[in-house]
């Protein structure tokens, strides 16, 4: 319905004095115009006030200053003279007035800006001395009918802007460059992992960025843009800005990569790579533990290898859960809305030019979502959000909790990941070469690929698993039975039926490709057979792992358990991610300036060997001490908020000491990874922790899932260590464990404890970030760490071997874990020379960096799924002879 709005005389919209006024007050055009926006926006009543500016070429215009746009788009938004309405204003040279801008034939929707609910338009051209400089707009969300006196009101406006727009272009400011190049970092993740930007942002303002959680948009939005100048002015930080910009540049646009060399049959049909949850920082809450953070890990490193991959998740309004303790030690757990203004991410806009939805049909309704698009370095990862208008609202909330909720939300989920993922895909004009899917979750991503193809190619449903199975690449991360979803039969049909319909199967068929036994009635549909049944390539992530998951899925393949079809490739992390910036200095030292582009291979790390003793001490020591400070300000800050007397406070900003041997502990606390191991024997670890000649000191970090009630009793245990007089100074349980957290741990420990119950760490990654940091591993021969220990680069708990009986099991890893701390880890430790140094210490520092750095990175890993799986399933292999039959 149009509306008329009475506006004030044309004097009042802008006068020449008010331009002189917001002129004087401002340090440069670019504020003027800012300031100018607001004040035709407050005085005309409109939503939205805009400039664009003549970019010198004449032939197109850049967004300049917005008072309702979003404003990161400022500088970045460009249009043609050709497109949408505002270059129909600039190409007609006259004002153009739009009750209904949607309904306009020029109309283009330009999805950065943010303008899906406008549609009153009035655009009118800037002219200075009888020469087009841009053009001024007004949007409002009602549908408006400008009258003919507020059109000549803008009109007047504009004359009294035009000379400013004319000052900006001939001093070439159209737009703030500083700024500009800051929003650009921000809204790509690569700053995350580049030391350089990262202190970029942390040294505009320290105490927000710490506050803020260290995410540069919210940065940004909170500093005025005088603030900025003068903040990089007062640190010489323009310098450092445009190289940061420029290396982003390089990075982006850089063509001869590893990816270029051994990929590049995916670049026309790329990998879709499928998770439930992508952990990619610390200011972007999608993430639970190391599933997402693999799957964050491995985006990153297919950005930097130059993989052509984009990933498919879930856009998760609450996240995870935010922890807290309460006095008692007891887990709470609290959810918190993000703010999606506030992360790097914009709408998916499809092949048709339009914001990306999507829709799928159940026996009950249709669940909808909209996808948003965000940059992960050269790769784009989709997420699928729920909270749309038209859904059910059960439906609104579906991804508002990451693992929240019974199996029919999680099937619904999984349905929206699976199918819908696909279907987004396929509305940007995406058709990928191969489908990875990390862990069962996405599963039901094969079902749309195969209705896909039939529907594309005129094939009958066998014939189209046969296509689609040689390009599907499945993952599985647990041994633990109760890690597989399974979903019974009145759920499945309830949410697949409409599509086992169009695959044209019965309830019994569907049900059999997720059974392990077909045709056993009562066995609910396991997503984990689904996508083993129908990949061609299906891998574990140890070697280890490998043999348990042969062993646990035997009966799918009928053939022997050394010949069922799943071979392994063993996790890694991404380097830049979790190196600190101390120990990439050194790196870069003593590695070579262009270390971390070869830092899959041996050789690289041999450089190690060559580094001072005293150098690598010193720069671990530093890191340490940030660990222990870290640790004890946010000690400080829980009991602040458990309203502790102010006596604890304090000793809480003392615990721990830099001199003493420093043991972490952080991840989920399942009680199969048995966090409180290493209470076994009270007395004996009281001994240990209070020795005043070679002490000891734990930091624990992690979250027992919200209805784990064992799990929750663990990490009590725990906490209450911090509440005895033996250990309080000893053992600090650091709460809200996340990325963060993660970093300083990894980063700052002199060991690290891993003591799963063997067989069930599927690989665990932790362990491998404390490598690249000079930690040392103390761990169960499980995981990873059963390929990776020799003897000589850490510790091992145990021989390997398992017992039938948990609890002598339990029993033996506990004594074991006592014994190798007293008679290995400890000594050494405390072994000094006259220098102070240990030497042995070091030498296995630099021992474990140099064999383990290379192997267990994220580069080899996706090296690995590239030449292993992704290459051969899109058919760029160019030789494969296989043996005759």
């Amino acid at each position: 319905m149009s509306q008329t709005t009475n506006v004030r005389d044309a004097g009042d919209v802008l006068t020449l004095e008010e331009i002189r006024n917001l002129a004087k007050d401002s340090v440069k055009p670019a504020e003027t115009l800012m300031n100018v926006v607001a004040l035709i926006a407050g005085r005309f009543k409109t939503d939205v006030c805009s400039v664009y500016l003549l970019e010198p070429d004449r032939a197109n215009l850049v967004l300049a200053a917005t008072l309702g746009l979003r404003p990161q788009c400022v500088g970045t938004l460009r249009m043609a003279l050709s497109e949408g309405l505002t270059g129909l204003v600039a190409e007609l040279v006259r004002p153009l007035a739009v009750d209904h801008a949607k309904k306009h034939p020029r109309f283009k929707y330009f999805h950065e800006a943010g303008e899906d609910e406008y549609r009153g338009f009035l655009g009118v051209p800037l002219i200075d001395r009888g020469v087009l400089q841009g053009v001024l707009v007004v949007q409002t969300i009602a549908s408006r009918t400008f009258r003919e006196d507020e059109i000549r009101m803008l009109v007047e406006a504009a004359a009294q802007v035009a000379p400013v727009v004319s000052e900006a272009r001939s001093l070439d400011q159209l737009i703030e460059p500083v700024l500009e190049k800051l929003w650009s970092l921000a809204r790509n993740l690569w700053w995350s992992w580049d030391h350089d930007s990262v202190a970029l942002f942390r040294d505009l303002d320290p105490v927000p960025w710490r506050q803020l959680n260290h995410n540069p948009i919210s940065l940004l939005g909170e500093i005025p843009l005088a603030g900025i100048e003068r903040r990089a002015a007062e640190l010489v930080l323009h310098s450092r800005i445009n190289y940061a910009f420029r290396r982003q540049r390089e990075y982006l646009e850089a063509d001869r990569t590893w990816g270029a060399r051994h990929a590049g049959v995916l670049r026309p049909r790329p990998v879709a790579y499928f998770s439930a949850e992508f952990g990619l920082h610390e200011s972007v809450p999608i993430y639970s533990g190391g599933l997402g953070i693999l799957a964050g890990d491995h985006i990153k490193s297919a950005s930097d290898l130059d993989i052509p991959l984009v990933g498919i998740g879930l856009f998760y309004g609450q996240g995870y859960f935010r922890q807290r303790l309460d006095n008692n030690g007891w887990q709470q757990e609290e959810y918190i809305q993000t703010d999606v203004n506030q992360l790097p991410m914009e709408p998916a806009i499809g092949a048709n030019g339009e914001p990306v939805a999507i829709q799928i049909e159940t026996r009950t309704g249709f669940i909808r979502a909209r996808v948003w698009r965000m940059k992960v370095g050269r790769c784009d990862l989709l997420l699928l959000d729920s909270n749309v208008e038209g859904n059910a609202p059960e439906d609104r909330e579906l991804t508002s909790r990451l693992y929240g909720g019974d199996g029919r939300i999680r099937i619904r989920q999984e349905l929206l990941l699976g199918v819908g993922g696909f279907r987004a895909l396929k509305a940007m004009g995406i058709t990928p070469g191969v489908l990875h899917l990390n862990e069962g979750h996405s599963g039901f991503a094969v079902l749309e690929a195969i209705l896909n193809r039939m529907h594309e190619e005129g094939l009958n449903f066998d014939a189209a698993v046969t296509d689609v199975s040689r390009e599907v690449v499945f993952t599985t991360h647990t041994p633990v039975p109760a890690g597989h979803d399974r979903f019974n039969s009145d759920l499945i049909e309830e949410h697949l039926g409409p599509l086992r319909e169009s695959l044209g199967l019965s309830r019994d068929r569907l049900m059999d490709m997720g059974r392990e036994n077909p045709g056993s009635k009562d066995e609910d549909f396991c997503m984990t057979v689904l996508g083993l049944r129908v990949a061609r390539r299906a891998n574990a992530v140890s070697a280890l792992h490998g043999e348990v998951s042969r062993a646990m899925w035997k009966g799918l393949s009928g053939k022997p358990e050394d010949r069922v079809p799943i071979g392994h490739i063993t996790n890694g992390v991404h380097v830049p991610s979790w190196l600190a910036p101390q120990m990439s200095r050194l790196y870069d030292r003593h590695l070579g300036a262009a270390w971390q582009q070869h830092s899959a291979e041996a050789r690289i790390w041999e450089g190690i060997e060559n580094v001072d003793d005293g150098e690598l001490w010193e720069t671990h020591l530093s890191l340490k001490m940030r660990l222990l400070e870290f640790v004890r300000a946010r000690a400080m800050k829980q009991a602040e908020l458990r309203d502790e007397p102010s006596e604890e406070r304090i000793r809480l900003g003392n615990v721990l000491s830099p001199d003493a041997l420093t043991i972490g502990f952080a991840r989920r606390f399942a009680t199969y990874k048995r966090a409180n191991l290493i209470l076994a024997d009270i007395e004996k670890l009281a001994s240990m922790v209070n020795d005043p000649k070679r002490p000891v000191q734990f930091v624990f970090a992690g979250k027992a899932h919200p209805l784990d009630e064992p799990g929750k009793k663990v990490l009590q245990q725990i906490a209450h260590m911090m509440r005895d007089s033996q250990f309080a100074d000893k053992f600090v349980f650091v709460e809200d464990y996340d990325i963060n957290v993660g970093r300083h741990f990894v980063q700052g420990v002199d060991v690290w404890l891993n003591n799963p119950r063997r067989p069930l760490e599927a690989s665990g990654t932790s362990g491998q970030k404390v490598v690249l940091n000079g930690g040392l591993n103390l761990s169960v021969l499980d995981g990873w760490w059963a390929e990776a220990y020799d003897g000589r680069n850490g510790f091992a708990i145990g021989t390997g071997r398992t017992h039938t009986n948990m609890n002598v099991h339990d029993t033996r890893d506990g004594e074991d874990l006592y014994r190798v701390l007293r008679e290995e880890v400890i000594p050494l430790y405390y072994q000094r020379d006259r220098d102070g140094l240990p030497r042995g210490w070091i030498k296995l520092m630099k021992r474990t960096i140099r064999t383990l750095g290379w192997r267990f990175n994220a580069d080899r890993m996706v090296m690995d799924y590239t030449l292993k799986c992704y290459v051969p399933a899109a058919g760029g292999t160019s030789s494969d002879m296989r043996a005759t039959l």
